[in-house]
């Protein structure tokens, strides 16, 4: 049977490797480049891309390190009607237009813009 001051350092130790095991895993998700996180963007829809999907704007969780790209994607299998003008539109992210292979953060604003005719 320990001693008494044997249980503190025993209590100690296990606590220690609690903090430890749960640091490895933070590690190790780190390296795999935070599979495990995601980001929340608001995705604004004008035009035709708001007749295609019914919505003005909706918010749209992807993986850490996605791309617009990525992004437009996910909406397509969503509304596959956005099909119809995905070959012809421009996209803007925080207001600037944008590539498709820039990747987006938390809290980014993803806007669809259809090609606008007019006379």
């Amino acid at each position: 049977m320990p001693s008494n001051e044997e249980e503190p350092l025993s209590n100690n130790i296990m606590g220690i490797m609690v903090i430890y095991n749960a640091l490895q895993t933070q590690i190790k998700n780190a390296q795999k480049g935070g599979e495990d996180t995601s980001v929340e963007i608001k995705v604004l829809f004008f035009a035709r891309a708001r007749d295609l999907t019914g919505l003005a704007d909706m918010s749209l969780v992807v993986s850490s390190g996605s791309t617009a790209n990525d992004c437009l994607d996910k909406l397509v299998s969503k509304f596959p009607n956005l099909k119809e003008i995905r070959g012809c539109m421009v996209m803007a992210l925080n207001e600037e237009y944008t590539e498709e292979s820039a990747i987006v953060k938390d809290r980014d604003e993803l806007a669809i813009i259809p090609p606008i005719s007019g006379g």
